[in-house]
Parts: C-alpha cells; structure tokens; sequence
C-alpha cells in the first residue's frame, strides 16, 4: 500500500539563496537565527531524521547516524510566496512571479470590487494583519466597509468582524474578488481576514480562508487523483491548490491540530498522498518578528515527530519540507528567499542519505510520481532511487 505524507512547515527556511539579494533578503536564515537567538533552543527528533547533516545548515545539532534522508531545495520559481512554493513542490515552476501592490491596488480594481459588492471598502494599504484591524477595525463596525489590504506577498486581503460581516458572506465577497483579480492582476491568493472582539481588543479568529488562483498546469496531485490514488489535503492545502486534485480535505485550527489530523489519515487504509500544511510558523510568528514563539512551535513540532513515525505504514514515504522562509530575526515581516529543507524517512528506504542541493521544489514531485509510478510530466527531477533499498 504505497503513500506519500508530505508535511509542509510553512516559512521554516535554511539560509538565504544565491539570488536572496534580488528581493531584498540578504542575511536572512530563519531555522539558523532563531537558534541564534533563543535560548535552550532544540529540535532532536528532527535532528535524528538528518536536519542537522544537511549541507550549509547552521544552529542545528549533527545526529551520529541519521536516520533519514536529507537534504536542501532551491527555490526554482520566481517569487517566495506561500502558492508559488507550494505549486513548485507539486510541479510547476513559474517564469514569473505573481503581481504584489506595495502602494495598494490601483482604482480600476477597487472600483470594480466596490460596484460589485454594492459597498465603499477601507484601507487599501499594505500593512501588517493585526495592526490594520486594530486601526480600521472601530470604523469597519460603524460603516460596514470591508477592509481591503495587502502585503509584500501576492495577496488580497479583506477582512471583516464576524457579527458585521457574517463568516459565509465574507467568502462570498473573497468570491467576487477572485473574479475580479484575473489577467495581469491575477494574485496568487485573496484570503477572508475574519475578526472578532471589541475596540483595542480586536483578534483575527481561525476561520480564514484562502481563496488561489487554480493551477496553470497539472501537478503530481493531478497525476495521482486521475489515476485511481487518494490525495487528501490537511489545512490550506486544499485552498493553495483551488482544491485541484484532491479527493479528500480537512480544516485545521492550528499546528498541532493540523498534525493530529494528518494522523487520523495515516490511521486510514489507502493509498496515495497526504499532503499537510502547518500555517502558525508563518502566519503567527514569522509574519510577527516573534522567534521566541516560532521557536516554541518548532519544538512542539519537533516533539510530534515520534508519533508521526509511529504511525507510518511499511510502505509510507515521509517529507518533511518547506515553501519559503519567514526570517523573524530581521526587520522585514515578510517571507524571505532561502533553501528549505528536505528530510525523507520510510522503513524500506536507505538511512542517511546526502540528497544533496536539490535545484528545485520540484523534486518532491518527481520522486512522488516514481514511487506512485504515475505518468507524470511535470517539472523536477527524482530521487526515489538514491533512496530506496
């Protein structure tokens, strides 16, 4: 019974890539720099799976005799966004990257929007999630406008108080919003924002929802689906890939529910692919410039490894990986341009194998398809059989 789980730490980079300066990156080391700045700061059970032996990696222990495989991945596509990485590990590469608004998006978008949900909108700014409800949050209540805002990443964010707003209409409106942002606008996601609370105490509530653009080719979860295999998604998986290619689909709260229920479908009989996202690296602490939590998160992780491995069958296959990184040691709140790291561990593969520099995401995909045996023509090349018994 052939499967596939790959878990997606979302933001959790490796080190700046060659390129980093071209966006603004340089000096940028997530997993590197919160070692640096956080004390007693440990990640053993990843360590054991090869984190540590992973060429260039700094702040992370050396395990004697890894028990995985690993290595690290070049971001290929152009961007660092959370959908241009994630459709790279799937198998697209983009020549291109998708369009952000810095200044805010230009008149004949908003006013398209506004006509089309029959309301005035505030904002239209980039700015940080939390400080824009804080700011706009009292007058949203007062005038019913949604809040429009963006960020350095390709977004449309609108975010609205739940009893102002109510959840399902909010997703209505991000509906809209998608039409709209097509062509040269075409963002890679517009994301509900929902919020609730009472004036200085606004917070965002966990019913966000991310609204992508579809995939401009098939992926490996295409490949799979059409091909008789399972591919069940856990937390905005579902939504990065505008639900393509996925047979099964699950909402996530937070990191560790998203983890609890990728294992509930390990527990399932099937074969084909598991493919999790675990968003609070990102969006809680990355995004915030707060190591200290997103170190915290990564050892609660780090800790669920052992139960990730207990529950793997004989013929499962698992990647832990990344799409970005999310320095929270820099000035920047922003995703930033670095490898990622790639640890595989199954019970029938080789054990501390030097995978190397991968020179795309994309070989994720690649070696899913040899393992699955799928026709897949996608982008990547594999490493099944470096790995395999």
């Amino acid at each position: 019974m052939k499967r596939v789980i790959i878990i997606v730490m979302d933001s959790v980079g490796i080190g700046e890539l060659p390129d980093a300066g071209k966006y603004g990156d340089e000096g940028s080391n997530t997993l590197g720099n919160i070692s640096r700045h956080v004390p007693g700061f440990k990640l053993p059970n990843l360590e054991m799976l090869g984190l540590g032996s992973i060429d260039g990696i700094t702040g992370i222990n050396k395990y004697p005799k890894a028990i995985g495989c690993y290595g690290r991945m070049i971001e290929k596509s152009a961007g660092k966004d959370t959908t241009t990485g994630h459709w790279e590990i799937a198998g697209i590469i983009l020549d291109k990257p998708f369009p952000v608004y810095p200044d805010g998006f230009p008149d004949e978008i908003i006013n398209k929007f506004e006509k089309a949900i029959n309301r005035k909108v505030l904002g239209n700014v980039a700015a940080s999630g939390t400080e824009i409800i804080n700011e706009l949050g009292q007058q949203h209540i007062m005038t019913g406008y949604p809040i429009v805002y963006t960020s350095a990443d390709s977004v449309f964010q609108i975010a609205a108080h739940e009893e102002i707003i109510p959840v399902e209409e909010l997703y209505e409106i991000c509906r809209i919003a998608r039409e709209i942002l097509k062509g040269e606008h075409a963002v890679g996601r517009v994301i509900a924002r929902p919020f609730a609370g009472s004036e200085g105490k606004f917070v965002r509530t966990d019913r966000r929802r991310d609204f992508s653009l579809k995939p401009i080719r098939k992926t490996v979860l295409d490949y799979a689906s059409e091909n008789g295999y399972k591919v069940k998604a856990v937390g905005k998986i579902k939504d990065i890939f505008g639900n393509q290619g996925i047979t099964d689909s699950v909402h996530t709260h937070n990191n560790m529910d998203g983890v609890n229920k990728t294992i509930a479908y390990m527990k399932e009989e099937f074969e084909g692919i598991i493919f999790t996202n675990l968003v609070d690296f990102d969006m809680l602490y990355g995004h915030r410039n707060n190591a200290e939590e997103y170190a915290r998160a990564l050892m609660e992780f780090d800790s669920k490894v052992p139960e990730l491995l207990n529950y793997l069958k004989r013929d499962d296959i698992l990647i832990i990986t990344a799409d970005h990184g999310c320095d929270p040691t820099t000035a920047s709140t922003d995703h930033s341009r670095e490898y990622v790291p790639l640890l595989v561990y199954g019970e029938k593969l080789k054990k501390g194998v030097n995978l190397g520099t991968r020179q795309t995401f994309a070989d994720v995909a690649a070696t899913v398809a040899e393992y699955l045996e799928l026709p897949y023509t996608g982008a990547g090349t594999g490493f099944y059989k470096d790995i395999m018994l």
